[in-house]
């Protein structure tokens, strides 16, 4: 069984966004996309963890300039495709890796918390923060624990010594991987992003949680 998150994501290239195309989530969609709509309107915003360009499509109907970023090549090709904006700079890069320098109003994170171990999230949040100037947002949305979906705490096969939580996922072709998947508490976020950040704000929908902050 592969525990490699880059690899899970490589091979999931294909099936990801069947994730976006359950009934009971798309009030949840919505929701979502007028809330990062009306965040990074008129603001120039780095998007990590891009995947297959679901979000950064969504994004850039009121955002300056994205520059979308995906340490995987695979899902590359299927970004490109979705998009007919020319505002979108798309690029292979390690978000840990990102070169500092260049400023944005905001930063942007789907699904990418939850496969952040515990132990990780400090100098995480440090990193993204550089990027953003002084009041710049930083938003992410990821999963609530819903029974009877993907994302139920029932498919939770191993906890380490961290706190850190794991689910087995088998993919359509024919691959398992023992995925990390956290499932953070309102109050655990208040306090990992109070270190760099004010104005924070926390939105539970039924399917996904979302928080947004203005980086000091």
């Amino acid at each position: 069984m592969n525990q490699d998150i880059i690899a899970y994501y490589n091979d999931r290239a294909n099936e990801y966004d069947n994730v976006y195309l359950n009934p009971l989530e798309q009030e949840d969609l919505l929701k979502a996309t007028e809330i990062f709509q009306n965040l990074f309107s008129q603001k120039t915003v780095l998007e990590i963890a891009r995947g297959t360009g679901y979000w950064t499509e969504r994004i850039a109907k009121t955002a300056t300039a994205i520059d979308a970023t995906d340490i995987n090549e695979t899902v590359l090709a299927i970004a490109k495709e979705r998009q007919n904006n020319n505002n979108i700079t798309f690029s292979i890069a390690d978000m840990y890796g990102l070169a500092p320098g260049q400023k944005y109003d905001g930063v942007f994170g789907g699904f990418i918390w939850s496969h952040i171990l515990l132990q990780d999230l400090d100098p995480f949040i440090d990193k993204l923060s550089s990027f953003l100037h002084a009041g710049g947002t930083a938003v992410f949305i990821d999963s609530n624990c819903v029974e009877n979906t993907g994302h139920d705490i029932r498919k939770i096969t191993k906890t380490d010594e961290y706190g850190n939580t794991f689910q087995a996922r088998a993919l359509e072709n024919g691959t398992t991987h023992l995925v990390l998947k956290n499932f953070p508490t309102a109050e655990f976020l208040f306090e990992k992003l109070s270190r760099i950040a004010t104005e924070i704000n926390f939105v539970k929908l039924t399917y996904y949680w979302i928080v947004s902050c203005k980086v000091t």
